[in-house]
């Protein structure tokens, strides 16, 4: 690596310690650069849904980033999952790859990978957030809701869909947020099932139940509840309502709906939002960038941490090519990313209506389509159809760090 690469002059913020912001942390810091990361959260989080890879971009992104070996280790191994009626009868196997794709981490897993690969490098701060982003063209100036003031060349927003900093700096949320017309919620219960690395799917007009056990442990599964709805008002820091809503979409449903209905009350590990979609106009001003669900963003379905990855590879790649030169770097990465972030976004919005078809006769109709791709003649078919968004983009050599 020459001199010109050397980032050692530029001190970055990134917001946000999930998995975009240590994956730039990781990229950025390998160039010398200073980095400082702020998680609102008091502490690394540890949960969160599996998240896949597929294709040679994602599988050379993480390669690049060193990180390829220890995510294959750590893989779930999940296997097939599977639709099947009100009795629990098998109606279509849906094949692992289509699910998991070549290789799948729990999200939680994969943050404590490149946290533990920047903890020596980069500056961590826990429990606190940005309050304030002043660009003065020659850095900003950032005062924080519990720390003190301070002042970067550079600010990157890698805090997720509801992204603050996308709100400080390019306008409120409803500029960009598309509702895709269902919610998903997600949480911990008992393993009663006795699932090992397999999953359940039921489906009822506009809405959807999954039990699955990713990590072989005999006594807890997960479970994922899909509806269609209206754009809903509520709070999203207040649980008890949440799981209220949930109740009430969810009541007379069969299958395992009751069981999964009175763990949610035990819960303490909801997650609940919208799927839904970011858009927004640019990923950059001045010297504040946005990374991963925070640019562009799909709640699921549209290989949200594959982008992200690939994106702060590319961004960090951009900065030291340009010897971090921000102007030049920021329109390289808006060229090389927006139209692959697009067409992943593109996909995702079959998320919903997969796992929760409005009607019989399409759910009738999915499984149908489904049954057909997972036969083995249309294995080779299949496997290229999915890979086709996570393959879209022509990645540049970048220097070695």
């Amino acid at each position: 690596m020459t001199h010109t690469h050397r980032l050692g002059h530029l001190s970055v913020l990134v917001s946000g310690a999930g998995v975009a912001g240590p994956a730039l942390a990781l990229c950025l810091a390998r160039y010398g650069a200073r980095v400082t990361v702020v998680e609102k959260a008091p502490a690394l989080r540890g949960d969160g849904f599996a998240v896949d890879f597929r294709g040679h971009v994602h599988r050379r992104v993480l390669g690049a980033m060193g990180v390829w070996d220890e995510v294959h280790a750590r893989q779930t191994h999940m296997g097939r999952q599977t639709v099947v009626d009100a009795d629990g009868t098998p109606r279509v196997d849906l094949p692992a790859e289509m699910m998991s794709g070549d290789v799948e981490i729990f999200r939680g897993e994969l943050a404590k990978i490149l946290h533990e690969r920047t903890e020596d490098t980069v500056e961590y701060v826990f429990g606190d957030s940005v309050a304030t982003l002043t660009d003065t063209g020659d850095g900003v100036d950032v005062t924080f809701e519990r720390g003190a003031p301070r002042r970067f060349d550079l600010v990157v927003g890698a805090d997720g869909l509801h992204s603050r900093t996308r709100r400080l700096v390019f306008g409120d949320e409803s500029r960009y947020l598309r509702f895709q017309d269902h919610y998903v919620a997600g949480f911990g219960i008992p393993n009663h099932l006795g699932l090992d690395r397999t999953g359940r799917l039921y489906s009822e007009p506009g809405r959807a139940v999954c039990v699955g056990n990713y990590d072989g442990d005999p006594e807890r599964a997960g479970a994922l509840l899909v509806f269609r709805s209206q754009r809903l008002a509520y709070d999203r820091g207040d649980v008890t309502a949440q799981k209220r809503i949930l109740r009430e979409r969810f009541a007379g449903m069969g299958w395992e709906a009751p069981s999964v209905l009175k763990a949610l009350e035990e819960a303490d590990d909801l997650y609940f939002d919208a799927i839904a979609q970011i858009h927004v106009d640019r990923l950059t001003k001045g010297r504040v960038a946005l990374l991963g669900d925070a640019g562009y963003g799909a709640t699921m379905g549209g290989m949200g941490t594959g982008v992200a990855i690939v994106g702060a590879h590319v961004l960090a790649g951009e900065l030291a090519l340009a010897g971090g030169d921000h102007r030049t770097a920021f329109a390289e990465y808006e060229t090389r990313i927006r139209d692959f972030a697009k067409g992943c976004q593109k996909i995702s919005g079959n998320a919903g209506p997969f796992f929760a078809p409005p009607t019989e006769r399409r759910i009738r109709s999915r499984d149908r389509m489904y049954r057909l791709l997972s036969h083995r003649l249309m294995a080779s078919f299949f496997k290229r159809l999915t890979e086709k968004a996570a393959t879209g983009i022509e990645l540049r050599e970048y220097p070695a760090a």
